[in-house]
């Protein structure tokens, strides 16, 4: 059974959050605020956590430096609307990814297993070697799905799960159009509603991170009404 700590000062979603996790078959531990949640984590460290971002105390960009400092465990932060910086910040720092505020408690929990699927498949280095696994190179474009890293031109990129996934089925297929439904379901489990608008503001972000490396960075396509094709550089 995985343990999940979850740290937020709002009582409120620590109670919901735990009671959805608890009959997803987690394990399941609460703090208050980032100093508590050091201070427990430093005796032994949870499977994996989230975190909000703004607590008293010690905030969750203080709680995660501390944590990289001993484990790798995956985090994902609870943003607001308006965190786009913290967002960007926390990823560079060592989140492994996002979900904003107010969320679907049934995008956390996938999120939640994406994530302990793929440190399992670190820590266990016996993966089988499939489409979704393996190391792929697109011309400027590397994708390694184990470690969840990106780099283009050689340089690093800090994708979310969410982005991460998106990215890999275009470029798995360079030239093919994939629609919004199709990447709908790559990205998101078939039980969580999202509309189209959501693709494409991860498309948009996607783009944005790229483009921080890459001025020039074209290779996502724009088919209105259609979808998006990746194109090979």
């Amino acid at each position: 059974m995985n343990k999940i700590a979850l740290v937020d000062d709002d009582r409120n979603i620590l109670t919901s959050v735990s009671i959805t996790l608890e009959a997803e078959g987690f394990e399941v531990e609460t703090y208050n605020d980032g100093q508590q949640a050091l201070d427990a984590f430093n005796k032994k460290m949870p499977d994996m956590a989230v975190f909000d971002i703004k607590m008293p105390r010690m905030d969750g960009m203080d709680l995660l430096q501390r944590v990289r400092q001993k484990s790798r465990m995956p985090v994902i932060f609870l943003t607001s609307k308006d965190d786009e910086i913290d967002e960007v910040l926390g990823l560079r720092m060592g989140a492994d990814d996002y979900v904003k505020k107010p969320f679907s408690q049934r995008l956390l929990v996938e999120r939640i297993r994406a994530l302990l699927r793929r440190q399992e498949a670190i820590e266990s280095n016996v993966v089988g070697e499939t489409e979704e696994t393996k190391l792929m190179t697109r011309g400027a474009l590397t994708m390694d799905p184990l470690r969840h890293s990106v780099t283009w031109k050689g340089q690093d990129v800090s994708l979310t799960v969410t982005e991460f996934l998106l990215l890999q089925a275009l470029a798995q297929r360079p030239g093919f159009v994939k629609s919004r439904d199709q990447l709908m379901d790559v990205a998101y489990d078939d039980q969580v509603y999202v509309d189209d608008r959501t693709i494409d503001s991860h498309i948009k972000r996607l783009r944005k991170k790229m483009r921080s490396v890459d001025d020039e960075f074209s290779a996502i396509e724009t088919l209105y009404g259609i979808g998006y094709r990746y194109n090979e550089e």
